[in-house]
């Protein structure tokens, strides 16, 4: 059911302080700032080679990142994403198995676009856990073909 590690978040008070050490201190490719209103946070992506960092900035004094903050002055770790390739059957297998979904239980659409869900931190060692749909683009099976042998007197079609 668990697919690869998709991000790791990180909670952060300034977020354009943040990425700043990830791009000059550490040479990182590192996104733009991106208001996400509907989770109350601005998001940074920085993109590794194995998976990405996702730095989390309050957007709104009811951000659930600023009670993160509030709790951790410092910021740090907020959650881990993995892939799921269908989030409805891994959220009904999850709870059947005694796991908690936070919220209504429905998917909501992330960062990325893709719908995710949360699940209790107390259900998984004590880290908050997001799952995200993973969609893979997959190029059509012509791209691996080798081009057609053209003989002499044949058209290449």
């Amino acid at each position: 059911m668990i697919g690869r590690l998709n991000h790791v978040a990180i909670a952060v008070r300034d977020i354009a302080k943040a990425a700043n050490v990830y791009r000059q201190t550490l040479g990182a490719q590192v996104s733009e700032p991106m208001p996400q209103p509907d989770h109350g946070v601005t998001t940074v992506f920085i993109t590794l080679p194995n998976t990405k960092i996702e730095l989390l900035e309050p957007l709104g004094k009811d951000s659930p990142i600023a009670k993160f903050l509030d709790r951790n002055p410092d910021g740090g770790i907020h959650h881990v994403c993995y892939e799921v390739d269908d989030i409805l059957a891994a959220r009904d297998k999850l709870k059947a198995q005694g796991a908690r979904v936070l919220g209504d239980g429905n998917a909501k659409m992330g960062a990325h676009g893709k719908p995710v869900l949360f699940l209790h931190p107390k259900d998984f060692c004590g880290t908050l856990v997001e799952i995200e749909r993973f969609t893979a683009t997959i190029p059509p099976v012509r791209a691996f073909l080798p081009p057609p042998i053209v003989t002499a007197g044949q058209s290449g079609s």
